[in-house]
């Protein structure tokens, strides 16, 4: 599957449905939808994205997922049985990350925290530091385990781990994959 410049265009300020089962132990949260991901419906789908190859390398899911053409049935139930959530603070799609205000950033977090008092995640996984603290006033957080918690969610722990984006160049697959097994280790998901 492939598309053009235009094509992805056109998916701009779309959604993409939350992968939340009623067993949620563990909830990525992006930043908000690719063009690519509100085009396949797929969070993290985008080719060259290193979301999937870390939860694989991190021993979270039994097989790498490809999602660049749409989750498969299959993966979504694995995800599901697992215990594995993803959702984003913000829902609109866009080309890039930065084409966020902070306001839309701040809202997202307001809806965020009800999506998570609602699901009681074990942990809520935060993909990118500079979105969580913009997005919940928190200036000097740190990547890792946080020590301010979501709204009344008062079990549930908030990691920030890192952008799996390719424009986060600094990170590996392998720097990914140790950051996600440390928040999946905390949720309670046993690893391969």
């Amino acid at each position: 599957m492939g598309f053009t410049r235009d094509e992805l265009a056109s998916f701009a300020g779309r959604s993409v449905d939350d992968l939340i089962g009623p067993a949620c132990k563990l909830l990525f949260v992006g930043i908000n939808p690719g063009l690519w991901t509100a085009a396949t419906g797929a969070h993290f789908a985008r080719p060259g994205n290193r979301f999937y190859p870390a939860l694989f390398r991190a021993g979270i899911t039994r097989t790498l997922i490809d999602a660049s053409e749409g989750m498969s049935a299959a993966d979504r139930d694995h995800l599901l049985e697992r215990g594995i959530g993803i959702t984003n603070v913000v829902e609109r799609a866009s080309a890039k990350a930065s084409d966020l205000s902070a306001d839309e950033l701040r809202e997202g977090g307001r809806r965020l925290v009800r999506t998570v008092e609602r699901v009681c995640p074990n942990v809520v996984a935060i993909a990118g530091i500079t979105a969580y603290r913009t997005a919940f006033g928190q200036r000097a957080a740190q990547a890792g385990r946080q020590e301010s918690r979501l709204g009344d969610a008062a079990n549930t722990q908030v990691w920030v781990v890192p952008n799996p984006s390719g424009l986060n160049a600094h990170e590996t697959v392998d720097s990914l994959a140790a950051a996600y097994s440390a928040a999946a280790r905390a949720a309670g998901i046993s690893l391969f």
